[in-house]
């Protein structure tokens, strides 16, 4: 045998070969090596299916990272989230409402959605959901669901799931979500109990808050059907139970909410939203999102990722001041609102929409034709305006 080196570069072995990273590789690559993932949520969720065309909130969610740390790091933080006093409120106020075996909580879903079913007890089922990591819980949840069900077929038992964790894909990638309280029925039916410390005074809400609540909780509803459709005369009620304080007191009261609508559009929404992969994929490779970074190198990588911004995005995106300063800064009509984009059609610009109302008529271009008859009748009016300024009489 000789004992020269073969000659030509070394074969490469299959142990050799060097792999594609994993899609969990490559987002814990863009949040940064040493940031966990922070966890979706359906206040998140609610929120990106309100805007499923932003690709840049899509795949930060989907990747785990934290919007807040990453606004302030890129110098545009949002006083965004709930004070701590009213963080410490609710959670006495839920504590109260769960009291004694949660006999106050199954007494108002009785009341207002237990239909024909017996009272529940002083004995209603509360299993222990207690489990290993998100996964754990989450499979913990679903037998606690099928047991719970099948008691109340047989023993006419009501159950209360106290901060179950619940499963659903988005985009690709799952999200463990945990409502405030799931009640089995007697008769299988599944409902959504939301616990909120705004007040409802003489039977009503806030509708901006019981609408935030609504779509939050049709979240909710969305991730149950996924496990009830693998059981067996479980079936997941269409309305909500909303507890809240009531008047001026902090004695619970409770009124049912009507999820159906927000569902369906929940649900066609997150249907739209492009896969996380996808739009991992189509990043340069090296880029990372990471708040230790410089400034510029993290406005470079959040420019990197197409937004939809959209004045709503200020009470639901952490991001939003700067996307609304990037969105300013490129004049973009969406800066001004959903519906003034709708309206200017293929004027995606407020240079383009100005340059439309200033040309030549008519054009033929029916948004261009609308734009240069609105900027005549508002050069009359200012003249008559003037005019009758000036006028002695």
């Amino acid at each position: 045998m000789s004992s020269y080196p073969p000659s030509g570069p070394p074969r490469r072995t299959a142990q050799q070969t060097p792999q594609p990273p994993t899609l969990r590789q490559r987002l814990a690559g863009l949040r940064g090596p040493a940031v966990p993932p922070r966890p979706l949520d359906a206040r998140a969720l609610a929120a990106l299916a309100a805007n499923p065309g932003c690709g840049r909130r899509a795949l930060l969610d989907g990747a785990g990272v934290d919007k807040s740390a990453l606004a302030s790091a890129l110098g545009s933080p949002a006083p965004f989230g709930q004070s701590q006093f009213a963080i410490v409120r609710g959670n006495s106020f839920e504590a109260k409402v769960k009291g004694d075996g949660g006999g106050e909580l199954l007494r108002l879903v009785h009341e207002h959605l237990g239909s024909t079913a017996a009272p529940p007890g002083p004995g209603a089922r509360v299993p222990d959901l207690t489990a290993a990591g998100p996964e754990g819980r989450a499979a913990r949840t679903a037998l606690a669901l099928r047991e719970a069900t099948a008691a109340g077929r047989t023993e006419g038992a009501w159950s209360l799931l106290d901060h179950p964790m619940l499963a659903l894909e988005v985009a690709g990638t799952p999200a463990y979500l945990e409502p405030d309280a799931v009640v089995v029925h007697p008769d299988g039916r599944w409902t959504v109990v939301e616990i909120k410390s705004f007040p409802m005074i003489d039977g009503a809400a806030d509708p901006a808050k019981v609408g935030a609540a609504a779509r939050q909780a049709a979240v909710y509803v969305l991730a149950l059907e996924k496990t009830a459709e693998k059981l067996d005369g479980a079936e997941v009620g269409h309305a909500v139970l909303l507890v809240c304080p009531k008047d001026f007191s902090n004695l619970p009261t409770a009124a049912p909410v009507d999820v159906r609508r927000e569902r369906a559009v929940t649900r066609r929404q997150l249907q739209r939203l492009t896969r996380v992969e996808e739009l991992a994929a189509a990043l340069p490779e090296g880029l990372s999102f990471d708040p230790s970074r410089p400034a510029e190198e993290l406005t470079e990588a959040v420019s990197a990722v197409d937004a939809s911004y959209a004045p709503e995005c200020l009470a639901a995106c952490e991001l939003a001041f700067h996307c609304r300063e990037s969105a300013r800064a490129a004049g973009q009509v969406t800066a001004l609102g959903r519906s003034v984009r709708g309206e200017l059609g293929a004027l995606t610009t407020v240079g383009q929409a100005l340059a439309a109302a200033g040309g030549p008529e008519p054009c033929g271009d029916p948004t261009a034709d609308a734009l240069r008859h609105a900027a005549r009748l508002r050069a009359e009016a200012l003249v008559l305006a003037t005019e009758a300024a000036s006028c002695p009489c």
